[in-house]
């Protein structure tokens, strides 16, 4: 029997990082400071974006990317030959049945397989079910390289904690989970973490614990959101105002401090799916997990509702009512459209012929036409509509303030505030 051949150690070894969005780019930047990296992505336009020092996600500067001496960006899989640690950071959504898509994953882990060598490390950040790793990249690692598992190539999984448009906490200022598929291995890459993050990292004792860290982390909001959100229709029904609930509840020091809320974007709406699918694998139905989830997923449909009511009150008629909406990407000050719930307010205002604008100054209108068939509005105009929809809290709209937000809107029009950008007695409705 062949003797296991022992992980590296993190010396200078060459990183590459396989995918670099919102997640890969950070981690690409931070470890190219300091040894040779490659960013690697199949999209030759964002690779070419990257290496003139443009990021279109906002969410790493030029200053940052000139920063990184030792990065270097690719879209040729040949470039990924000499590498010893390849992080793998693509997306895993879900489908339309709300099932686990791990195409991303098998691709990338095809990518990487060609590339494999003896003695390399391959460490996963991508969000998954516990046991997704060792149970499906692993085989489809092994079978494209021809290499054996834990013998000639070794296994980490540090998921990722990246907060898109959050320029407080940033990669180096969050605590990173690490784990690795043997003892050697998981010292490997928590050294490697270590050596790129002040805040220091938490070697769990397998892949299968961080992996569950992972996916619980945002399933836990996502269940508390949706609590307050049932709370926020339950209020009001009785015509109380849910903000002022929490702000006096909030007096107490273990009360937890979340507002009612659209819940979309790549985490906290698709996350909780991939514990749920697990969980069902195993006979277990997660009962509050899937209560949460179609709370939340019910926001939009209830929010929509709640504004065409208000225009009713005031004796408008919906047929053919003009409805602005300022905000599409899935929260404030960032460009991110994935899973955005803004697109269900659309739709449910769009099957009752009401005419919608929507006005985002974050979001490319390039992106928003080819995701969403959608044509951004660049510049409302005053006096138009029956209804404003303040969806997303981006500065530019909390700048604005209510009364010149108010000055799109016809006399007697609607003001809907979806994000508690204003005062209760500035907006006609609210969540």
């Amino acid at each position: 029997m062949a003797e296991a051949q022992k992980a590296p150690e993190t010396g200078a070894l060459k990183i590459a990082v396989i995918g670099i969005g919102y997640v890969g780019l950070p981690v690409a930047v931070e470890f190219g400071k300091k040894q040779p990296t490659i960013g690697f992505d199949t999209n030759a336009t964002r690779v070419d974006d990257l290496s003139k020092g443009h990021d279109e996600t906002l969410e790493v500067s030029a200053e940052e990317l000139a920063g990184a001496p030792h990065l270097t960006f690719s879209c040729n899989p040949e470039s990924l030959e000499d590498a010893d640690v390849y992080i793998i950071t693509v997306p895993t959504p879900i489908d339309a049945f709300k099932r686990p898509d791990l195409s991303y994953l098998e691709r990338a882990s095809e990518t990487v397989g060609r590339a494999l060598r003896q003695g390399n490390i391959v460490v996963y950040e991508s969000t998954v079910f516990p046991g997704a790793t060792e149970e499906h990249c692993v085989p489809v690692l092994e079978r494209i390289s021809g290499l054996i598992f834990n013998r000639d190539f070794f296994i980490g999984y540090s998921p990722e904690r990246i907060n898109p448009g959050d320029k407080t906490h940033r990669l180096p200022d969050i605590k990173k989970v690490t784990s690795g598929s043997t003892p050697e291995t998981a010292d490997t890459v928590d050294a490697l973490y270590k050596s790129i993050i002040r805040a220091g990292t938490f070697k769990a004792s397998s892949i299968r614990v961080a992996e569950a860290a992972k996916v619980i982390e945002n399933t836990q909001r996502d269940v508390n959101i949706a609590l307050v959100n049932e709370l926020a229709i339950l209020f009001s029904k009785m015509s109380i105002d849910t903000e002022e609930v929490l702000a006096a509840a909030g007096t107490k020091w273990n009360f937890l401090p979340f507002r009612p809320g659209l819940v979309g974007g790549h985490c906290i709406g698709v996350d909780p799916y991939y514990l749920t699918h697990k969980a069902q694998e195993m006979n277990h139905h997660p009962e509050m997990i899937l209560a949460g989830r179609r709370i939340n997923d019910s926001m939009s449909t209830y929010a929509a509702a709640k504004v065409l009511d208000a225009m009713m009150v005031k004796g408008m008629p919906i047929k053919g009512a003009r409805v602005l909406i300022l905000g599409l990407a899935f929260k404030e000050n960032c460009p991110d459209l994935r899973n955005t719930r803004v697109i269900d307010i659309i739709a449910h205002l769009h099957d009752r012929n009401v005419n919608i604008d929507v006005h985002d100054p974050w979001v490319s209108s390039e992106e928003a036409r080819a995701e969403y068939g959608l044509a951004l509005t660049s510049a409302p105009e005053n006096h138009t509509y029956d209804a404003v929809i303040v969806a997303v809290a981006h500065k530019q709209f909390q700048e604005m303030g209510a009364l010149q937000i108010r000055e799109y809107l016809k006399p007697d029009g609607v003001l809907a505030d979806l994000k508690w950008v204003f005062r209760s007695d500035e907006a006609d409705v609210r969540l």
